[in-house]
């Protein structure tokens, strides 16, 4: 089990180095802009390295949205993403499940999913493969509660999605984290990467903030099984920069290998 840290795109080799991570996560862009990467200088270095890449894409991007200002530019960023992530070596770009619009018809995001990857497949395919990540809040959210997740992959499932659990949204979002693996792999049959973040606010507050272990609102031993029992790389995305994080990759090292 190979067990890392989401740190800053400035040299993340340097910052794996740090923290004795064997994984690392950034973005190649602005996570809040809808600017496409630029290419890095370090990218034949991070292909090189003994350490896993993933990229998360930024969070403006919501292929689900009825709204077609939002929603066409955020597939066409999904997809220069996934490129720029394949010339760094990386084997996932995480993206969040999206939402729709307070009465917008639900079943028109879970297709817009669909068309999203009918449109990259018009395009040659994504060059990296797409991990759904489940998300904390939102009413009219595709992938926070686990009956929207099984209608996500109804429509998105022939296309070879991965899948990205993150605990603390899990947790925020009300869903149990004591049997959530077994109950994701009935939908998805896959788990392919651990966000493995304690939460800071209640179980179902709906709230993405994330915290330390031992720290938050989540038992750690718990935190513990779901990493044990999914059996997937992880991805810390803890705060405390990498004194915080270091202490949370050798927490989950000591007790479940890596």
């Amino acid at each position: 089990m190979r067990i890392g840290a989401h740190v800053d795109p400035t040299d993340p080799l340097d910052a794996a180095a740090t923290r004795e991570a064997e994984t690392v996560q950034f973005f190649l862009a602005d996570p809040q802009g809808w600017k496409a990467p630029e290419p890095r200088t370090d990218a034949d270095r991070l292909r090189a390295a003994d350490i896993d890449v993933y990229v998360h894409a930024p969070y403006v991007v919501n292929v689900a949205t009825l709204n077609n200002r939002i929603r066409i530019p955020s597939r066409k960023l999904l997809l220069s993403h996934a490129t720029a992530a394949a010339t760094v070596g990386a084997k996932g770009l995480i993206v969040h499940g999206g939402h729709v619009s307070k009465g917008d018809d639900i079943a028109v995001g879970f297709d817009n999913w669909r068309k999203t990857f009918a449109y990259a497949a018009e395009q040659g395919g994504f060059a990296t493969p797409v991990l759904i990540e489940n998300t904390a809040g939102g009413d009219y959210a595709c992938a926070r509660r686990l009956d929207a997740l099984a209608r996500l992959w109804d429509a998105v499932g022939e296309y070879d999605v991965g899948f990205c659990l993150d605990t603390c949204h899990a947790h925020a979002g009300g869903e149990d984290l004591l049997d959530i693996v077994d109950r994701i792999k009935a939908i998805t049959g896959r788990i392919d990467l651990i966000h493995a973040n304690d939460s800071k606010d209640g179980f179902g507050s709906g709230r993405d903030r994330h915290d330390n272990f031992g720290h938050g609102m989540i038992d750690p031993e718990l935190l513990v099984a779901v990493v044990r029992a999914a059996d997937a790389p992880v991805v810390v995305e803890t705060p405390g920069g990498a004194a915080g994080q270091t202490a949370d990759i050798a927490f989950l090292r000591d007790r479940v290998g890596g």
